[in-house]
């Protein structure tokens, strides 16, 4: 078994409603590349994460037709909430409606074997340029919450599993970074450092600044971005 992630696929269709060239000539044709890649290297054995901004549509039943090409592909997925992501509804209406292929996480955790696994979307950090303390402060709170509480389901996943603190490996999806755009502390670092997170997943960004600027690891956690773009729109595999 082996541990793959994505993110920001961005899909709206086929033919899509919002073609991504727009944003630059990489991302022609991204979604065949993508998908052609992801059925090259996945199993059935596998497990995929897909860390939000899954498709542009902004009604549930509009996202289905990306969300049913997903479900078919091979691994069994597991899916958090990106920004853009405004189709998102219940979770048991997702997964009944993609017959239970796609599990949907938003603030739980779980664990097979020794990996646990859990997150939700994230938020802008504290004194990021884009951080406005009026209107962000209370869902980054909210977000910090999810994610502790994420986080103890994957701990509680592990005590069922008989798994010792030694011999486990925990994972911490989120869609946005776990720190702000100078790469600072914040209430999302200090939880992957309490709960001792092997490996801290995200997307949420599209330039070059960004990539240039993310770290192998925060503190003792190994940091993955893998927004589609950056990881040329070929499935990353974790572990």
């Amino acid at each position: 078994m082996k541990f793959f992630a994505i993110g920001d696929l961005h899909f709206s269709g086929l033919p899509p409603t919002k073609p991504m060239e727009i944003f630059g000539p990489h991302w022609a044709d991204h979604r065949e590349r993508l998908l052609k890649h992801w059925q090259s290297v996945v199993t059935d054995d596998d497990v995929v994460f897909v860390v939000g901004d899954t498709s542009w549509a902004m009604r549930f039943s509009d996202a289905m037709e990306d969300l049913s090409a997903i479900a078919a592909l091979p691994g069994t997925i597991y899916m958090i909430r990106g920004n853009h992501d405004y189709w998102w509804s219940g979770a048991s209406k997702m997964q009944k409606a993609t017959d239970n292929r796609i599990t949907f996480l938003q603030g739980h955790g779980t664990a097979i074997g020794n990996v646990a696994f859990g997150g939700t979307r994230g938020y802008l950090c504290p004194n990021d340029t884009a951080f406005t303390p009026e209107t962000d402060e209370s869902i980054y709170a909210r977000e910090l919450l999810r994610t502790e509480a994420a986080l103890q389901e994957m701990n509680s996943a592990l005590t069922r599993n008989g798994i010792s603190d030694e011999d486990a490996v925990r994972i911490v999806l989120l869609h946005y970074p776990p720190f702000n755009d100078k790469n600072e502390p914040s209430g999302f670092t200090e939880l992957l450092a309490k709960y001792k997170v092997d490996h801290c997943i995200f997307g949420h960004l599209h330039d070059k600044m960004s990539f240039a600027r993310i770290p192998d690891t925060f503190g003792d956690t190994k940091l993955h971005l893998v927004s589609a773009d950056y990881s040329q729109f070929e499935i990353q595999e974790i572990l």
